[in-house]
């Protein structure tokens, strides 16, 4: 038994892994968002992940509808927000 959730935690962990190395082009984000994202430098899911709202929305020509489109590329992915406060 251990050595099957062992190996299922070892896989788990290399998707996971594989899946932040992913490109922003690679998660279904239109060119025009890649390339925003791309001139401020953010080039993978890692990157992506390690960026905060306010980052995001300070890069030019990228508004909420752009952010809303990240969003559900990384949820796409299995990547979710976090609840907002006060949220049902």
């Amino acid at each position: 038994m251990t050595r099957i959730r062992l190996r299922a935690a070892e896989e788990a962990a290399r998707g996971m892994q594989e899946k932040l190395e992913m490109s922003t082009a690679e998660i279904g984000l239109t060119v025009r968002t890649t390339n925003c994202l791309e001139e401020k430098g953010i080039f993978t899911v890692r990157d992506l992940l390690n960026s905060t709202r306010e980052d995001l929305l300070s890069i030019s020509n990228f508004g909420e509808k752009t952010l809303e489109e990240v969003y559900k590329s990384l949820e796409g992915i299995g990547f979710f927000r976090k609840q907002r406060r006060g949220a049902a």
